[in-house]
């Protein structure tokens, strides 16, 4: 999925398998809502999602949404999500808005695997 928000402003979500997902080029204002729409498709199959971010270019606070979205999105759908290499300004700004713990709520609902 690509989407031209503006000259050179492209985003794709792409899915590496087993519910795995990148996304790559900006998380911003411009390009979330793209996002999230095709996001709905591509993880309704999935119980566990894994999202890596290593590949996004630019992000916001809107990119920040998104990641909590998502989040909801698993906690009301009995789903996991966890996400790997968030930008460096989703973090600042999650840390500044006191959220950062909400990234990672999504990651297990059961608790941590009990390795007796």
């Amino acid at each position: 999925m690509r989407h031209d928000a503006a000259a050179g402003n492209q985003v794709d979500i792409v899915s590496l398998g087993e519910g795995r997902f990148g996304i790559q080029g900006p998380l911003t204002f411009e390009t979330v809502n793209v996002v999230m729409q095709r996001s709905k498709e591509l993880f309704a199959d999935h119980d566990t999602l894994h999202i890596d971010l290593a590949e996004v270019t630019e992000s916001d606070s809107a990119g920040l949404a998104l990641l909590l979205e998502w989040v909801n999105w698993a906690r009301h759908y009995v789903r996991e999500i966890s996400y790997e290499n968030i930008p460096k300004q989703i973090q600042a700004i999650a840390k500044i808005s006191e959220v950062s713990d909400l990234l990672v709520a999504g990651e297990r609902w059961t608790g941590p695997l009990n390795k007796d």
